[in-house]
């Protein structure tokens, strides 16, 4: 069974509202998934703009050891390093905690993903870890994958 990963913000390939952005409140969307594997130890999601100017792209969020019986993200996760349950935010590319929405300089859209992973292990990792470091943890651990993505444009 795959994972299910969606947003009642947007759909997959539509842009992400204002709110949710730069220019408008700058809150991290609702995201909901179902479909984890049983196997699974925990959940990590990366929010990554191949798009940005600068090489590699721009990460707008690191969210990992999410707890396998969550089935999602509320509106405007606060920003800061340890959510209950143990979750961990890790660092963006702005180098702060939390979710960063999108702010692409003007032009066509840049394509945001929003990437989802079901790993056998939780990860042994900081709140100063940055989304290559996670991807690194992952190697070898991830039991499934998600992934949607959302434009943005100014």
């Amino acid at each position: 069974m795959a994972i299910a990963f969606s947003s009642t913000a947007f759909k997959d390939g539509e842009h992400i509202p204002v709110k949710y952005t730069g220019d408008g409140r700058n809150v991290s969307p609702p995201l909901t998934w179902n479909g984890i594997p049983a196997k699974a130890a925990s959940i990590a999601l990366i929010v990554h703009d191949p798009d940005a100017p600068r090489p590699g792209g721009f990460t707008h969020w690191v969210v990992f050891n999410l707890p396998v019986g969550s089935n999602g993200l509320p509106e405007g996760v606060p920003v800061r390093e340890r959510l209950e349950n143990g979750v961990t935010q890790g660092r963006n590319d702005a180098g702060r905690q939390g979710y960063l929405g999108p702010a692409p300089p003007p032009g066509k859209p840049h394509h945001y993903h929003f990437m989802l992973y079901a790993l056998d292990q939780p990860l042994r990792l900081g709140s100063n870890a940055g989304w290559q470091q996670v991807l690194e943890a992952i190697k070898g651990h991830v039991l499934d994958e998600a992934e949607m993505v959302g434009l943005y444009q100014r």
